[in-house]
């Protein structure tokens, strides 16, 4: 069934294309009703406004908290015009059906956003007639459309130009649906706000507030649907808040995965660092002083897994670095190797004008590969509440964020050798890689390059058997991480028959003294992180 619009109610705070839309009413000849700085705005405009006490025969009160929260505003809105009996109490009662509510909510997340923001100020922004009138349209969409957006102007108007003034019943229910989305999502807002002030991290019942972003070509698989979502309250520089730069390909469900994989290890350096990932796995990490040999570096630890790979980088693209990049199989791949080069996704703070010229034009695969521009980062700005999400079939795991990294206060030195200065930058560094791979892990790095990786095995020892036949005679000299205890000798005995010259591990283990002893022997110096960084 259509209804014409004939009154509509107008109460915003996002004021955006307001008078536009409200003129548009206005010429079809609806009536419209509207409260404080609304009307303010569209009597300053010109348009015709009933200001919402003329309807209530209430003043709007209590610094504007008590206006629509009436019985003929929610009467207006709720009354089912089938209904005899309802017909009949709002004839009674002088109430006169609304046919229209536009309704958008007070800046709830913009204000709590604000690192000066008040408590008192958050719970001044917490509306609570919008939620009110949002709720009581929406629970009557076959009488009443329902707007909460901006973005939904131009259909309402559409439709109504369409349909001799009237919006049809599926698009009253499309916007019944979403307007329910919203008071959830403002709902949800609200609660984990109040709730990053207590000290109980998980509480009985949780909200997660999330936009969505974009719908994608497909998930994991070309059979499954997928769509990507953002957080309505993060702050933290991430691939999530990340701005997706203009290119030919759209970026897909695995790009975002293998992306953020690859842009959560570079934000552990606050040197230059540059890492390449490959299906959730780095395979390669390095840092130096300067950027383009750092990327030079971790591209070269493995140039065969490094086709089709993401990279990240914690320095802005220059043009320097953009042609680095461009030219890796020139420069570095062909010697070494690899069939080619090409790059899935570049997530960075920045990109010169010059470095997206060259990005864009100097290869062919240039016009494809997504570019992810997150803004500087600044580890200190880290969401220590953000949930870490684990999906089971039925329910949710939720836990802290692993945000451990190196800890130097920590660490405990139980063998006989002690790492040099220089093996205790690879250490660093084969510990913060470890922290990113699948379990079971074992890490080997090399002069501030990641050289071998083991990533998922089921035991450890072949974690540390792959990594050494990956690293080849890089392996000798260089310092291993594992992101769990060694519970027996044998990695040690086979890093020591590799020629590997130091360890980073949890300890812990029952048999760490069966540990330290064969490192002894093997003259190889052993550091104890104290933590575990099992990833599954």
């Amino acid at each position: 069934m259509d209804v014409r619009i004939r009154r509509a109610l107008l109460s915003v705070s996002d004021k955006s294309g307001l008078t536009d839309f409200a003129r548009a009413l206005a010429a079809m000849g609806v009536e419209i009703i509207s409260t404080g700085g609304t009307a303010r705005t569209l009597q300053d405009a010109g348009i015709r406004v009933i200001p919402i006490d003329a309807v209530t025969g209430f003043p709007e009160m209590m610094d504007g908290r008590v206006k629509t929260l009436h019985p003929k505003i929610h009467g207006a809105l709720l009354g089912l015009r089938d209904k005899a009996d309802h017909a009949a109490a709002m004839k009674q009662h002088g109430i006169e059906p609304i046919d229209l509510v536009c309704v958008n909510l007070y800046p709830f997340e913009k204000t709590t956003a604000r690192p000066d923001c008040t408590l008192e100020e958050a719970i001044e922004n917490i509306d609570i007639g919008g939620p009110s009138m949002v709720r009581s349209a929406a629970k009557n969409y076959r009488f009443v459309t329902i707007v909460t957006s901006p973005s939904q102007y131009s259909r309402v108007l559409e439709a109504m130009r369409n349909n001799q003034g009237a919006v049809p019943l599926s698009l009253r229910e499309e916007l019944a649906r979403a307007a329910f989305a919203l008071t959830a999502s403002y709902d949800a807002a609200i609660a984990r706000y109040l709730s990053s002030r207590a000290e109980d991290l998980f509480p009985e019942r949780i909200s997660i507030a999330a936009v969505r972003a974009q719908e994608l070509r497909y998930g994991e698989n070309p059979h499954q649907r997928g769509a990507f979502y953002r957080f309505t309250d993060s702050r933290e520089v991430s691939i999530g808040s990340a701005r997706l730069m203009e290119g030919d390909t759209p970026i897909s469900f695995n790009n975002l995965m293998d992306a953020n994989a690859a842009f959560e290890l570079v934000k552990e350096f606050d040197e230059p660092a540059a890492v390449v990932v490959k299906h959730m796995n780095p395979c390669g990490c390095a840092v130096d002083e300067d950027i383009c040999r750092a990327y030079e570096k971790a591209y070269l630890g493995d140039v065969v897994s490094a086709f089709g790979g993401i990279i990240a980088l914690n320095r802005p693209v220059d043009k320097e670095l953009a042609t680095v990049i461009m030219e890796s199989y020139d420069r570095f791949g062909k010697a070494r190797g690899a069939a080619g080069f090409f790059a899935e996704v570049i997530a960075a703070p920045a990109y010169s004008p010059e470095a997206l010229e060259i990005i864009r034009t100097r290869k062919a695969w240039g016009q494809r590969v997504r570019l992810l521009e997150t803004g500087p980062i600044d580890r200190t700005k880290r969401d220590v509440r953000e949930y870490d999400i684990r999906c089971v079939v039925g329910g949710l795991l939720l836990q802290e964020r692993d945000l451990a990294g190196w800890e130097p206060d920590h660490l405990t030195f139980p063998t006989k050798a002690k790492p040099t200065k220089e093996q205790m930058e690879d250490l660093r560094i084969a510990w913060l890689c470890a922290k990113h791979v699948k379990s079971n892990t074992i890490t080997l790095v090399k002069d501030r390059r990641l050289v071998g990786v083991g990533a998922g095995q089921m035991n450890r020892v072949e974690s540390g058997f792959i990594a050494i036949k990956h690293a080849g005679e890089n392996a000798r000299g260089a310092a291993m991480g594992s992101d769990a205890f060694f519970p027996f000798p044998d990695n040690v005995e086979n890093a020591a028959a590799a020629g590997i010259a130091c360890i980073i591990q949890p300890g812990g283990s029952k048999k760490d003294d069966e540990v330290i002893a064969a490192a002894d022997k093997a003259g190889i110096a052993m550091v104890f992180a104290g933590k575990r960084h099992f990833k599954h």
